[in-house]
């Protein structure tokens, strides 16, 4: 077998040319073995594992998967909790030139049943503790012919812990092109169901040299944690690629990132990089106890899933000494491709492309926006998904040639930053003018008394579209009359006035994605069945 090859790094970062014949754990894995092989690259909650464990781990995973007979390319759907098993059976099955399905920890058994049927995947590989949500899908999903089973067992299934053991340690890599799909990612079918995007040996290394080196600056000397999990494409890249790639260390738990639990892993561990989402940087400032442990070695955050407010990242970088990069990913595009950079942030943006990727914002009709009008966001880059998973108008409507349309909103400031106005189906026209919901939210949480937000369109008695929001408050008692003509008032000395919200709901908590993503789709149906 005609053995992968790797790339010559010499040339990056001005170009990444990836070999024909290439695999990704080939680049990512075995590339560390000998040269990093006593170094730690991955801490779970059980322990800690070097590169050379985790190199071995994979391999025994890649044999197990090809001793159980599974056809080249078919698709392993992998739904396992954030431990060592997950970056085994995923570089694992992609050694074995199989593909790898991760998906979604927290989704419900009719989430599941659809994209078993959708993937046709051959083997299952599923945490022991998410195995009920599975188990009356089996008999439902024709292709499948092996379910393997982490951290336990259950009768009748493969463990996984057996077959590692019992699996040979040493691997050659499948002789894939750089071509090749070596996984798929599920979009989060907010508007619809998920929707397979599948992607290519090649797109990774594109995402950890220009997003993880250029901009980041990661390096061997740091260690990472992330609060997304390793099945969302953001926190694939910062915890399994971007570390992988450069030889950190990366930190990573199968729990809820709830605030007190990440508090405790930044004091214990110390990391160099921390990523996280809006929602969860709100969520600790909350609490003025949460503070840096002494000999913090934080250096850098990132955040993305959302826009961040400005009022949240200031307060961030003034208590815990560390910038937050603000991006703008997707499953499509694989990671981030617009961000902030470390010592140029200006928070309230989005800042600029990242090296290696193009952007152009258009209006309703694909033709360039005028400068300072609000247009969509298509962006062109190399680690873009081939394709949705037999869903031709879905693709067709996506991947534009070269280009990828997002689906955000946004305007170029003066000095070429990014502005983010909303999500094409969340706009509002009000007054005959585009008004973003983001805007309206970002100046409602910079009141103290604010804790979330999500602002929604709502027709009044004349049938025109204004803003409402619904407000969650740091203390509920401060929900009153004279509290909503104060937020109101607070909003209309900071924006045009007629993006003021015209009500204002008092709530407990926000309908939210597992990302941490306000839902508006339900704060619209919550606001059309109040009425």
């Amino acid at each position: 077998m005609t053995r992968c090859a790797t790339i010559d790094y010499s040339r990056v970062p001005a170009a990444i040319d990836v070999p024909r014949r290439y695999n990704a754990a080939t680049e990512f894995i075995d590339r560390h073995r000998t040269t990093l092989g006593g170094k730690t690259a991955l801490i779970d909650d059980r322990g800690a594992y070097s590169y050379a464990e985790l190199a071995e781990r994979v391999d025994r995973a890649g044999n197990a998967l090809l001793g159980l007979g599974v056809p080249a390319e078919s698709r392993v759907m992998i739904c396992l909790a954030d431990t060592v098993d997950f970056p085994a059976s995923f570089w694992g099955a992609i050694k074995a030139g199989l593909v790898a399905v991760p998906v979604n920890t927290l989704l419900t058994s009719a989430d599941y049943g659809f994209m078993l049927r959708d993937s046709r995947a051959r083997v299952l590989v599923v945490s022991e503790a998410l195995y009920e949500r599975f188990a009356p899908l089996l008999s439902e999903a024709p292709a499948l012919e092996h379910v393997i089973v982490a951290g336990g067992s259950r009768e009748g299934h493969l463990a996984l812990d057996t077959l590692l053991a019992g699996a040979p340690g040493k691997l050659e890599a499948a002789d894939t092109t750089a071509d090749d799909v070596a996984f798929w990612l599920y979009t989060s079918g907010s508007t619809g169901t998920p929707k397979g995007a599948m992607h290519l040996h090649s797109d990774l290394i594109h995402t950890a040299a220009h997003y993880g080196v250029q901009v980041l600056g990661i390096t061997a000397e740091d260690v990472v944690f992330s609060v997304a999990k390793m099945f969302f494409a953001y926190g694939l890249g910062n915890s399994l690629t971007f570390p992988l790639h450069v030889g950190a260390t990366a930190i990573v738990t199968a729990g809820r990132p709830t605030p007190e639990v990440v508090m405790r892993i930044l004091r214990e561990h110390r990391p160099t990089i921390f990523y996280a989402v809006p929602t969860l940087y709100a969520a600790i400032l909350a609490d003025p106890d949460n503070v840096p442990a002494p000999g913090s070695r934080l250096r850098l955050c990132t955040s993305a899933g959302e826009a961040l407010p400005r009022d949240v990242g200031e307060r961030w970088q003034q208590r815990f000494g560390a910038e937050i990069i603000d991006g703008l990913g997707s499953t499509e595009m694989l990671h981030i491709f617009l961000s902030n950079r470390p010592g140029e942030v200006r928070y309230g943006t989005t800042g600029k492309a990242v090296p290696g990727y193009e952007l152009r914002l258009v209006d309703e009709r694909d033709n360039p926006a005028a400068p300072g009008e609000i247009g969509e966001l298509l962006v062109r880059g190399r680690s873009a998904a081939v394709a949705y998973w037999n869903q031709r108008d879905k693709s067709l409507a996506t991947f534009l040639g070269p280009w990828t349309r997002t689906g955000d909103k946004y305007t170029i400031d003066a000095d070429g930053y990014y502005v983010y106005s909303g999500r094409t189906d969340d706009m509002l026209k009000v007054s005959g003018n585009w008004v973003s919901p983001f805007e309206v939210e970002s100046a409602l949480i910079a009141h103290d008394k604010v804790l979330e937000v999500g602002v929604i369109g709502f027709a009044d008695a004349d049938g025109l579209t204004k803003p409402k929001a619904y407000v969650v408050l740091r203390e509920a008692g401060e929900a009153s009359e004279a509290t909503v003509a104060e937020l109101q008032a607070f909003v209309k000395d900071r924006l045009a006035p007629y993006k003021y919200p015209r009500w204002i709901e008092f709530v407990d908590a926000l309908p939210k994605t597992v990302t941490g993503k306000v839902q508006r789709f339900k704060l619209r149906e919550r606001a059309r069945s109040a009425h």
